[in-house]
């Protein structure tokens, strides 16, 4: 996953800023525009330091994934194939508008649809696409 989930923002909910533990006190605002109070921020000042950083929440406390989600992190590394023919190594899983893409090493763009991926295996650190479907074939 790329983008931030609403249930991983719950009241309650340990995560990192940056690299220091805390835990969500509070949640108000939408689930587009979440505002949280933290445990590590109790006042004006602390909340401005904490301004722009990365706000991360381990698996452990995540929501189990459903049938053909996975884990950016899963997949960094992941040959692509279409079939035989290897057409790179996934280097990060990108947010477009439209949709999530693999990033490959090669430069090639990999749109998560189903018309593009025939099947991910993580275990294998394998991805199978539609190489016609992408313009690669």
């Amino acid at each position: 996953m790329t983008s931030p989930e609403p249930l991983l923002l719950a009241e309650g909910v340990p995560l990192r800023v940056g690299d220091t533990p805390a835990r969500i006190e509070s949640r108000k605002g939408t689930e587009d525009r979440p505002i949280l109070r933290l445990d590590v921020a109790p006042d004006r000042t602390a909340v401005e330091a904490l301004r722009g950083a990365e706000l991360v929440v381990d698996r452990a406390s995540a929501p189990a994934l459903g049938e053909d989600e996975y884990w950016a992190d899963d997949l960094v590394g992941c040959l692509v194939a279409d079939g035989s023919r290897e057409l790179g190594t996934v280097r990060a899983m990108l947010a477009l508008p439209s949709c999530e893409a693999l990033e490959l090493d090669t430069g090639l763009l990999v749109p998560l649809v189903r018309d593009a991926i025939r099947s991910i295996d993580v275990e294998a650190r394998r991805i199978d696409v539609d190489g016609g479907f992408l313009g690669a074939a």
